[in-house]
């Protein structure tokens, strides 16, 4: 088997150089849709015909273990190669291979006789405590070999509660070879993201997490109500009019049907839809519908669907390389899930120059750009949601988030964003360094002088201006205390406010704002960069000039900042 691609054959080679030096078991990270399987099927053809060793290769799912099977197989040929899964009826036992269903084989160690080496497909699915069925077969495995290694393979090598699959006490140890996301993209092995905006919406605030995950009942709760299914559907009709085969994730089996319906409706088609309890046989005709591949019989064929409906059944193990779609009608606090889903848009194929993320779930904001995602540790709070303590941004005191009096102060407080989970399809890049602008309309604007937090006593305070865009904020701050360029750029924002003199300190300049000194913002046109903290606000249309304003300035005027300059976070 020669005909590996480079980072293929980097990966292969990685874990062999691991296991010649260490004592302990690596993983091999590598991006859905990047060939797990042919990495598999190298290292296991090499264990058998080099070392003469036998190999066990488990999975969760039988896809998996077909996909598995198919290409070892195809590429290690001679090589005896076995199935023990009961939901393919089949249990082999005494190949130098044998692909297996973890489900099946847990208990059953001793059956299946010594192995020298012990392959896990979408290894993230290990528990990092308790017992579990890989635990349990690996820890019966090693009794009946002590000298067995094992690999992981994996696009996340993380747990749902945010912690990594690899370290000193796992059953993985440390990574050896990861491929990246990006690099991917760029190197024409997988096919770019997109992710586009969209309008309706839905309050996720309320609900709860348990064991790292939103609970699944409030969740969908959420997300099925009419006038919410309805707009959002009608909205992904219009937004891919021009896609081929879009493949939705839904929040509850209840939700996934609404949706159909809804699809039906709006799109004038049929609309396919698998959950758990779809039969075998019917799932695999949906699926070859939706794949293009003509199904039926001399007097009935059935026409290629473009929309297919699921609730999680195509997390993993899903190869559908003509998905130009990812539309994802639930939230989720697991990284891992995030990233599963957003990957089964990545494969390339003929005519597909981009794959399009909805995000109805606020995930690419909750998650951040899914080629540079942190896995989330447990959460503060009682809930795991977030902390219900906020700063006031006039005194800077922490108080309970409900005030909206500073009991401190006074000050008059923003209210909550609310829309921190939103059902829309959010706009926010889907890969770091991907570039997204917006204009909003501002309905108000709040000025407040603000010192960054653990500044020495003496640090130049600076003004921090809140526009209300709906029922969000977006912030800038300008610098009237500093010295050099940023005082520059102050005066000139100034100036192009107001004909008052630039005030020397943010006190003076917030003073001077709440009295009607500056004009009043109409709209912001918001440039946001994936994977950078802040947004950065690049132009402006103000209303009228205050009355004190020099004469011949006209009534709306738009301005432009340099796009090389930054927000100043401070």
């Amino acid at each position: 088997m020669n005909n590996l691609r480079p980072y293929q054959q980097a990966a292969v080679e990685a874990a062999y150089q691991y296991l010649r030096t260490r004592n302990d078991n690596p993983c091999i990270v590598l991006p859905t849709g990047t060939g797990k399987s042919y990495v598999i099927a190298k290292m296991v053809s090499d264990a058998v015909t080099k070392w003469h060793g036998r190999v066990l290769v488990l999975a969760h799912v039988k896809e998996l273990l077909e996909q598995n099977h198919e290409k070892i197989m195809l590429h290690a040929p001679g090589i005896d190669v076995g199935i023990y899964s009961a939901g393919l009826n089949s249990r082999d036992t005494d190949a130098p291979v044998i692909v297996a269903g973890i489900q099946s084989v847990y208990q059953r160690a001793c059956e299946l006789g010594p192995f020298d080496l012990v392959i896990i497909d979408e290894a993230h699915l290990i528990p990092l405590e308790g017992e579990g069925m890989y635990r349990q077969f690996l820890a019966d495995a090693k009794v009946v070999n002590p000298h067995m290694r094992v690999i992981g393979l994996t696009a996340t090598p993380y747990r749902l509660r945010g912690g990594e699959i690899c370290a000193p006490e796992n059953i993985l140890n440390d990574i050896c070879y990861e491929a990246g996301l990006k690099e991917m993209i760029h190197q024409g092995y997988l096919c770019t993201l997109k992710s586009k905006s969209g309008k309706a919406k839905a309050d996720l605030s309320n609900v709860h997490i348990r064991a790292g995950e939103f609970l699944p009942v409030e969740m969908a709760e959420a997300f099925d109500k009419k006038n919410l299914v309805r707009s959002a559907c009608q909205e992904i009709v219009e937004l891919t009019r021009d896609r081929k085969s879009v493949l939705v994730f839904a929040a509850s089996v209840l939700h996934a049907k609404h949706v159909v319906e809804c699809l039906t409706e709006m799109a004038q088609q049929e609309v396919g839809l698998v959950t758990g309890d779809t039969p075998a046989l019917e799932r695999a005709e949906i699926v070859k519908r939706f794949k293009g591949i003509p199904t039926g019989d001399l007097l009935e064929t059935h026409p290629p669907l473009k929309y297919l409906v699921n609730v999680r059944v195509f997390t993993t193990g899903f190869d559908a390389t003509c998905v130009d779609t990812v539309v994802m009608l639930f939230g989720t606090a697991s990284t891992g899930l995030y990233v599963q889903v957003v990957g089964r848009g990545t494969r390339t194929h003929p005519g597909k120059e981009y794959c399009l993320i909805l995000d109805y779930g606020q995930n690419i904001i909750r998650h951040g750009p899914v080629d540079a995602v942190t896995p989330r540790g447990k959460r503060a709070g009682n809930n795991g949601g977030e902390s219900p303590v906020k700063e006031c941004p006039n005194c800077g005191s922490l108080i309970h988030a409900a005030y909206q009096i500073c009991p401190d102060c006074g000050a008059a407080l923003p209210p909550p964003a609310r829309e921190i989970h939103g059902y829309r399809a959010d706009g926010t890049p889907i890969l770091s360094g991907d570039v997204l602008e917006n204009t909003y309309e501002v309905t108000d604007a709040f000025y407040t002088p603000h010192t960054k937090k653990g500044a020495n006593a003496g640090t130049p305070q600076t003004m921090r201006i809140e526009y209300q865009v709906g029922v969000n904020f977006i912030s800038e701050w300008v610098c009237p205390e500093h010295t050099g360029w940023a005082r520059e750029r102050f005066e000139k924002w100034w100036k192009e406010r107001s004909s008052v003199p630039p005030p020397i300190s943010a006190g003076e300049a917030v003073k001077l704002a709440k009295a009607g000194a500056l004009a009043t913002p109409a709209q912001i046109t918001v440039r946001t960069v994936a994977g950078e903290p802040f947004p950065r606000i690049i132009n402006y249309v103000l209303g009228p000039i205050p009355k004190m304003a020099l004469v011949g300035q006209s009534q709306e005027k738009e301005i432009s900042w340099d796009e090389d300059e930054e927000e100043i976070p401070f």
